[in-house]
């Protein structure tokens, strides 16, 4: 199965959906815009209409699709509308990408719950939304956390992102 999520740098949602057991791959790049292969350059712009995603493929005997969603409503601010922390635009907006109608069903439940329950203080603003044409980002993108430890957006903002996640699973 297929589930595709935009919750802001696609660095950091990668390596976080890598870490589940039943997840086959995970591959970033740009989803719901309207220049067909786009660059990141072209992307970071906010003009093609396009957010950074992550395209996960998973088993659904090992790994839900509500277990995704679990994982990326935890690890991103479904309540800020086009940014994520310091990353401002609509590239970064909060968006579930549905490839079935029961993933759309599902993740419209699971929105509701977290309203009913209020889960968060804001509302939250995640799109819902089909999907659409997905691009890969290019090469040097892939597993960018782990290739770029040095890098001070991955150690500033990232890792301790994946630790507070990885402390959530003990």
């Amino acid at each position: 199965m297929i589930a595709t999520f935009g919750g802001g740098c696609f660095w950091c949602t990668e390596v976080i959906f890598k870490q589940l057991q039943g997840v086959k791959s995970v591959l970033p790049g740009y989803m719901g815009g309207q220049r067909e292969n786009p660059t990141y350059e072209q992307v970071c712009t906010g003009a093609t209409g396009h957010a950074e995603v992550v395209q996960i493929d998973y088993d659904e005997t090992v790994l839900p699709y509500r277990k995704l969603l679990e994982v990326f409503f935890k690890t991103h601010d479904p309540t800020t509308l086009n940014r994520q922390g310091n990353d401002v635009g609509t590239q970064y907006r909060s968006v579930i990408f549905y490839h079935d109608e029961q993933q759309r069903i599902e993740a419209e439940e699971f929105i509701r719950q977290l309203t009913t329950h209020e889960v968060y203080d804001d509302p939250i603003v995640t799109a819902i939304a089909p999907a659409q044409p997905f691009y890969v980002a290019e090469n040097y993108h892939h597993d960018y956390f782990n290739n770029n430890p040095q890098n001070p957006y991955c150690a500033a903002v990232i890792a301790p992102k994946l630790q507070k996640f990885l402390k959530g699973l003990q």
